[in-house]
């Protein structure tokens, strides 16, 4: 029997704020993350992802508060990234209730911490960040940092089978030229990754038809996570599993309202 797709809102927070722009600029206010948790719990997500977008010394505490107030309300996996950069960043969001953590700019400067991570938690509290955008590398996927506006040079497929032999357990792939446009996930960008690696693969940017969702299963991906099309409401979750039902893909219909 195949896993049941799983669908992911992403909650993208600073100062204690849900945002959302398009390609990470002109921020709008979203909404609060635990109230917005909770509303999503309730609809029937699969999972939830909170990534601290400012991730600055104040921000963790930020962030530390809204995982704690978070895991007393929404019982479903939640995982945080944002600003980690040690085993014991990782800690302190386990003990405040998060499953697993994202990493991306940390893991590029320094390796050996996707390793350190996994040793020390297992493969599966860790998910692997990668936003990418077209450019001139080996596959044409370029790594990027600090929401996309910074360049690495590193070429996204090879970053990911590096990863991966380092104990990453999942890939979350963020298409950083269709973030936010709902013009689509970046189908030969998830292609191209589920062909190097076979850990779960979420992919992320660009969702805006209920299409769209299907066609990012088809090219690859095993979970499907979006931001603006539930914040702002030209979705709800309910209406992308029923579309995915009725087309035959597995998805958990529990507590679907």
């Amino acid at each position: 029997m195949s896993l049941s797709v799983r669908i992911i809102p992403c909650l993208d927070v600073t100062d204690g704020r849900v945002v959302k722009g398009v390609n990470f600029t002109n921020l709008v206010d979203a909404g609060d993350p635990v109230e917005m948790a909770a509303l999503y719990g309730i609809e029937g997500a699969d999972e939830l992802t909170f990534l601290d977008i400012s991730a600055s010394s104040s921000g963790r505490e930020t962030t530390l508060d809204i995982v704690r107030r978070t895991a007393e309300e929404v019982f479903i996996p939640l995982t945080v990234g944002g600003g980690i950069r040690s085993v014991q960043d990782v800690d302190r969001l386990l003990r405040a209730g998060a499953d697993k953590v994202s990493i991306n700019t940390s893991a590029i400067a320094r390796p050996e911490l996707i390793a350190e991570i996994a040793d020390r938690f297992g493969s599966q509290v860790l998910v692997l960040s990668v936003d990418a955008r077209r450019a001139r590398t080996e596959s044409g996927f370029e790594v990027t940092t600090h929401g996309g506006r910074e360049g690495t040079s590193i070429d996204a497929l090879a970053w990911v089978e590096k990863a991966c032999a380092l104990g990453v357990g999942e890939i979350l792939l963020n298409s950083m030229d269709a973030d936010g446009t709902r013009a689509g996930y970046d189908i030969g960008m998830i292609s191209a990754v589920r062909a190097v690696t076979r850990v779960p693969l979420i992919a992320s940017g660009g969702a805006g038809t209920l299409e769209d969702f299907a066609a990012a299963l088809d090219a690859g991906a095993n979970a499907l996570l979006a931001a603006s099309v539930f914040h702002f409401g030209i979705h709800r979750i309910k209406d992308v599993k029923t579309y995915l039902d009725s087309h035959n893909y597995p998805v958990r219909t529990v507590s679907i309202k």
